[in-house]
């Protein structure tokens, strides 16, 4: 008994394997340059009405952070921690958001483990 391969299979199953390798490695470096490329913009994102300014990269690094004088009060160091922490992470959440969302159109939703 004979096997038989899909249509499109025969006698091209080694350009077929060549072309999907080729069209992986080409995925692979857009998903690096738009990578390096999310890795430098920056996002930033506020809390408390503006008092709390935070910019990261998409590399996830704090670039700055500006509080405002009004907000600094000596009695309430919590509450001026709880802005700094809910502005760093709406920030961070940003540039997760798009670089996922960026990486997503590259592969049009492949999920291969590895390959980003």
């Amino acid at each position: 008994m004979k096997a038989r391969l899909p249509k499109g299979y025969s006698n091209g199953g080694n350009t077929n394997i060549q072309q999907l390798a080729r069209q992986a490695q080409k995925m692979q470096e857009e998903m690096d340059a738009a990578s390096k490329e999310l890795d430098e913009k920056e996002y930033s994102a506020t809390a408390g009405g503006g008092a709390v300014t935070a910019v990261v990269k998409g590399s996830l690094e704090i670039k700055s952070l500006e509080i405002s004088k009004d907000v600094v009060d000596p009695e309430d160091i919590d509450m001026l921690s709880d802005l700094v922490i809910a502005a760093v992470n709406e920030a961070i959440r940003n540039a997760r958001d798009e670089k996922a969302e960026t990486m997503d159109k590259i592969s049009g939703g492949l999920n291969v483990p590895g390959l980003f």
